[in-house]
């Protein structure tokens, strides 16, 4: 393994300009190779010399850092600070539903919008209303809906008495940037600045590995700086989306799909897109779960997931679940009928609570049948919960000094088994940004878009531009992983809609969006090499990509 001090001497920085050619300016995208290759007859997108970001003719410069042979960091900056942007009050409008609970959202209809704006302008407040479109994805944009906003600051700081004025007329308000709206588009007035990091992993040059890993356990967080110094790794970013709140599950339990080392270790959002990672390459696919418990003389029961609590489903995408079946973002679904499996890597113990939890040794006999939950995992073997009527179905056919099986299957689009290795890891995110070589934002697919919220949501994490970390592989087998810096005047962050024009420009050829947000986080040798957007710092995280040196001969 290189140690540090060798990882020091092999990087070289060279500063570049952007007239060079991109192919020289680009790291090596990584892979491991993909599974699915990119679609021959699919039009490429031949990589730029510039960010298909932001007006045109924009300053861009780029100083790339070679890590290893086949491995690069790029940092690129583009634009510079824009004195058209300010600080401005933005109104919560309440809702027009009969629902008196229903909350007050960012966006309405022109005519509420305009009657909140009638009575923040009675109260001595000049507000304004404004039109918000979004670029039209594959899948969604377009009209919005109208916000209300009051005054033009160049503080944040200097918009608190207006925010205090709106809200003694009773409206909610805060004080937002206005550079960091995803409407200006590419507008000769929208000129940043972005500051972004992109790792480049070539499989012809480079010998080391790139996996994932989430620490000790699944239940626990770690930053990606924690995650890439345990593993010695040469660079790391963030990964999947997770649970952060315990109301919502186990924090650091994977938000949708997670595979280590080969071994499933969480089931897919329905069949949003996954990061695969293996010796073959990486590739970006729709993964679909299929599980099951039985005895030896019993029809299969449906397993509903694998390493989470047992009722909460973290962004839906399940069966038989509350609200819905469908995915739907940063949203916790409910079942109170499950079964659940847990492996070692979950944690020192099951979630505890009522129902039921069968605990099996290594060889799948069934060792206890315990009448509550919350146990520890036997090593090399597993636990299977059930909660509600799926108790007593779960206790019929799990017969202590009995054999129970349990299969936990990923399956691909065309139904088969996702073949995997010891070397396989998966990761799980979304939407998907770029397909076959073409810009293809699947935001409603993937549970971006939520109905009866006035595109609150939408607008928020879609539209607005935030921090960002993404994936893909370009045209010739190189995989890249990106972070965009956001909710910063010095950053900006992107759009979906932007993230997706960026990954195309760089040359991705298939490329998904992962966790981002306070997440996004890029490290090179133990160091953060971006400025995460949390006030408290670097956020701890559910798992990590950590770029691996290869062994000594």
């Amino acid at each position: 393994m290189i140690t540090p001090n060798h990882r020091h001497r092999l990087a070289v920085t060279i500063a570049l300009a952007v007239s060079l050619p991109f192919a020289f300016l680009t790291p090596a995208c990584v892979s491991t190779a993909a599974p699915t290759a990119p679609d021959p007859q699919a039009a490429a997108p031949a990589p730029t010399s510039h960010l298909d970001l932001g007006a045109q003719n924009l300053p861009e410069s780029r100083n790339v850092t070679t890590l290893a042979p086949g491995l690069t960091r790029t940092t690129i900056t583009r634009g510079a600070p824009n004195q058209d942007f300010s600080w401005t009050a933005e109104v919560a409008v309440p809702s027009i539903s009969p629902d008196p609970d229903a909350p007050a959202s960012a966006l309405s209809t022109q005519a509420q919008a305009q009657r909140v704006a009638d009575k923040v302008n009675a109260a001595g407040v000049p507000a304004r209303v404004e039109h918000v479109q979004s670029p039209q994805l594959a899948d969604a944009g377009g009209d919005l809906g109208y916000r209300v906003r009051a005054g033009h600051f160049q503080t944040k700081a200097d918009g608190t008495a207006t925010v205090d004025q709106i809200k003694a007329a009773g409206f909610k308000s805060s004080v937002i940037y206005t550079g960091w709206d995803g409407d200006a588009g590419t507008s000769e007035n929208d000129r940043g600045p972005w500051n972004l990091q992109v790792l480049t992993i070539d499989p012809k040059e480079f010998h080391g590995d790139l996996t994932s890993s989430f620490g000790p356990n699944l239940e626990d967080r770690e930053t990606t700086s924690q995650l890439s110094a345990a593993a010695g790794a040469l660079a790391a970013v963030n990964g999947g989306f997770f649970t952060m709140d315990p109301a919502a599950g186990a924090p650091g339990d994977p938000a949708g799909t997670a595979v280590h080392d080969g071994k499933v270790l969480s089931e897919p959002v329905a069949d949003r897109p996954s990061l695969i990672l293996d010796k073959n390459g990486t590739s970006i696919q729709r993964l679909h779960w299929h599980g099951t418990v039985a005895g030896p003389d019993s029809t299969g029961l449906p397993l509903d997931g694998i390493d989470r609590v047992p009722g909460l489903i973290r962004n839906c995408g399940g069966t038989d679940d509350t609200p819905t079946n469908l995915p739907l973002h940063d949203f916790t679904c409910t079942d109170a009928d499950e079964i659940v499996a847990f492996t070692p890597e979950f944690g020192p113990t099951t979630p505890a609570g009522p129902g039921l939890e069968v605990v099996l040794d290594a060889q799948g006999t069934v060792t206890a049948v315990n009448h509550t939950r919350g146990a520890a995992v036997p090593a090399g073997g597993q636990t299977v919960q059930a909660i509600g009527a799926d108790v007593d179905k779960l206790a019929a056919v799990a017969v202590t000094g009995k054999k129970l099986k349990v299969d936990a299957d990923l399956l691909t689009e065309s139904g088969k088994a996702l073949k995997t290795t010891p070397s396989t890891d998966v990761v799980n995110g979304g939407p998907t940004l770029v397909q076959d070589g073409r810009l293809d934002v699947t935001a409603k697919r993937d549970g971006m878009v939520r109905t009866n919220d006035s595109n609150s949501f939408f607008y928020g994490w879609v539209h607005k531009r935030n921090p960002r970390t993404f994936a893909g592989v370009d045209a010739q087998g190189r995989t890249l992983l990106v972070t965009a810096d956001g909710r910063q005047t010095t950053s900006l962050g992107l759009s979906l809609n932007e993230e997706a024009h960026v990954a195309k420009s760089l040359g991705m050829v298939n490329a998904m969006n992962l966790d981002g947000g306070g997440s996004t986080t890029m490290v090179q040798g133990g160091q953060m090499v971006n400025s995460p957007s949390d006030a408290t710092g670097e956020r701890p995280v559910g798992d990590a990509l950590l770029v691996l040196p290869g062994r000594k001969p």
